[in-house]
This record gives C-alpha cells, structure tokens and sequence, in this order.
C-alpha cells in the first residue's frame, strides 16, 4: 500500500511540473513573474526531501521563448543575473491576445533540464490618461522586480501625486534606454526607468518639475534641488531624479485625419480619359562614356605602362653577362651544369664520381682551372706546389 502511495504521489509532482500555469494581465499594464529555483528544484528531486531528506540549493539557468519560436514576444523581457538568482518575466502588454511561453530549467549540478508551460492571455483596457516616467538612480531592474519592492516605490509615488489610484504601466532597465554599464564597485547601479499612470492630474509637485525655471537648472548641470514639500522618499535607495522625470498627458489626444473617400472606379459620363504625357527625352552619351569609355581609356594606359615597364626596360642576358664578373659568371654557370649532371646521374648508379665533388678553384691563384688541366684531376693537386705547404695553419 505504502508502495502505491509513492508512485501516486511521483506522478502527481510529475504532472503539476508539465501543467500549464494561466495568467490574465490588462494591456497597458506592467506584468512580472518570478521563476522561483526552489519550485524548479522540488521539480528535479521530487522524493529526496521527502524519504532520503536532502535539501539541494542547485543553481539553474532558465532559458524562455515563445512556444514554436526561438524568442519571447517583442514586449516581454527575462532577465537573470546570476546561476543562484531568480529569474523574471516582465514587460508591459500593448494590445490584446495570447502568448505561449516555454520556459526552460537548467540544472547546474546534475544538468537535469525541466519544462514549465506559462499561458499569458492579455485582456484589452483602456490606458490611464496621466503617465509620468521616473527615474531612480540607485536600483537595478532585478532589484525593482519582485512585488515588495514595486509596493514600495508605488506608496512613495502615490504621496508625490498625492492620489492612490495609481498604476505602474512599465519598468525598464537604463541599459536598454542607452545608459551607460556602471563600474564594477560598490555604490554604482545601472538605474531603472519607472512609468506609472493614474484617471487623476498631474499633482502641483509634479508640475513644478516642468517649469522652465527647473528646465534651465537641469539644462545648466548644477545640483537641483527637491521641490518644496515634494520629498515623499521614504527609502534612499528609492529616490528619484528630478531631472530625469517626464509627463505625458494623454487626454487632449489630436483626431486622426479622416480616411480618403474611396470612389467606384467608374469614370462618369461625359469624361474622356487623358493619357498621361510621354517623359522627356534623355541623352544617354554622356553616361555611357563616363561608366564605359572612361574605365576603357584608364585600362588601357595602365596596361601599356605596365608593358613598358615589364618588356622595354628589361636589360637583356648579354647585356647582363657583360657587366657580371668572369669568377661569378663562371661559378653560376657551374652550378647550372652540375645540376644537370646530377640529373643525368640519376639514372645510372655506376657513373663515375661527379665533376662537382673536385675542387672549384685554385687555392692558391683562385682562379677557375684552364681547360687543358684533366677534368677527372682535382685542382688542388694538379697545381700543388711541393714547395709550398697548402695545408691550413693555425
């Protein structure tokens, strides 16, 4: 019986690891969603917490697409900054439909991989009309994402428009706004980009930060200040930049042209129909001569200034010969012949010792041997001196 209970209890965490996970989200409205490793670990190791009592804290990667695509819908992003964090799935939805999100779990330790199913059916809603874009200097976008963390900025941004009915319609990471990557050194963040919505207008504080005389401080770089009475910041780490700060008032929103007036494509009665007029003439010479006859011309003087220089200024053997020095001339052509006798030799192994084994020249004159000395005599006995001790000294 208690066999039973095992297995009926595997395929139940089985089955719940393959179900699919269905979320309705609004358009226009910022959506997260946290993929916990410790949801995706009790998916690796189902019973070993239960009967051999391990606790594994493996670190995973997840890898998200769209299902049958190779990447997620243009308005959701994933982030994971390290093999131990948790991964996020956030953007803002613009238009009504379905996503089919496939979502994938490395584990790092054993190299398991397991498959989550998360269905995101976007409902239409009309957008706030009041949008105001923040930015906060000291956060990073996994910091922002879990929704502790997004109360907190939502309760200091609901005292700065002094309303609670208040929305965030989208997070962002600087990074992907053009900002620069910060140093890798404690107190340097990358900055996110919040922008929240709300049916109430805009609060004075809020307005102050569009006066010119607050532009032009922002404009000059100098350090500026908080609006009197505006510091709703109860976290540091949350404050905004006053600068960095846009609103976008959506209500007053200009009337699209009207569409043309499409008629029935009958010519009325009593009209006659007038060709269109033939074009001008054109002279083509000139750009014939300028892509063909110019690009000829230039080939061809290239082509004889390189047959000048290859075939007229060549010296000629005769001429080279008679400038060359007898011993040189005479020691190349030497080399020519005694490859062409090693060649010959080649084909016969009882060919006498070859000419190119006997001494080249004199050792005492240097000189090249005459041709009445024996070609099979090695000059340095032919013209050895007895009295002269050719042997080399020390």
């Amino acid at each position: 019986m208690a066999g039973y209970k095992s297995w009926f209890l595997f395929l139940t965490v089985v089955s719940a690891a393959h179900a699919e996970i269905k979320i309705n989200i609004l358009a226009g409205k910022f959506f997260s969603y946290e993929l916990m490793r410790e949801t995706f670990q009790s998916d690796f190791e189902p019973l070993s917490q239960l009967y051999l009592g391990r606790l594994y804290d493996d670190p995973m990667v997840f890898k998200c697409n769209n299902q049958y695509f190779p990447d997620l819908p243009e308005w959701l992003r994933f982030t994971q900054r390290h093999p131990f964090d948790n991964g996020f799935l956030y953007g803002t939805p613009m238009s009504p439909g379905k996503s089919v999100i496939e979502i994938y779990a490395v584990n790092k330790r054993s190299y398991e991989t397991t498959r989550q199913i998360l269905v995101l059916n976007v409902i239409a809603a009309k957008s706030p009309p009041y949008q105001a874009e923040f930015f906060i200097k000291l956060r990073e976008i996994e910091k922002v994402l879990p929704p502790a963390v997004q109360d907190e900025i939502k309760q200091d941004l609901q005292k700065l428009w002094d309303t609670e009915a208040l929305d965030i319609v989208n997070i962002s990471n600087a990074l992907d706004r053009g900002g620069r990557v910060p140093l890798p050194l404690a107190g340097h963040f990358e900055g996110v980009y919040v922008k929240v919505g709300s049916e109430q207008n805009f609060s004075p504080c809020l307005l102050r930060a569009q006066t010119p005389e607050h532009q032009r401080q922002c404009a000059a770089g100098a350090k500026v200040k908080v609006p009197g009475g505006c510091n709703f910041c109860s976290i540091p780490s949350n404050c905004i930049s006053w600068c960095s700060t846009e609103l976008f008032d959506l209500s007053q929103v200009e009337p699209s042209p009207p569409a043309p007036t499409m008629g029935s494509g009958v010519l009325e009665a009593g009209e006659n129909f007038q060709l269109p007029e033939s074009p001008e003439d054109r002279n083509f010479l000139p750009d014939y001569i300028v892509t063909v006859i110019v690009p000829l011309v230039l080939a061809l003087i290239l082509c004889l200034l390189l047959s000048y220089i290859m075939c007229g200024r060549r010296e000629g053997v005769d001429k080279r010969n008679a400038k060359t020095n007898q011993i040189q001339l005479y020691h190349h052509h030497t080399i020519q012949d005694n490859t062409d006798e090693l060649r010959t030799m080649a084909n016969h192994r009882g060919a006498p010792p070859p000419l190119s084994t006997l001494p080249m020249f004199d050792s005492r004159t240097g000189a090249p041997p005459t041709p009445s000395e024996s070609p099979r005599m090695p000059l340095i006995m032919a013209q050895q001196d007895p009295n002269v001790d050719t042997l080399p000294r020390k």
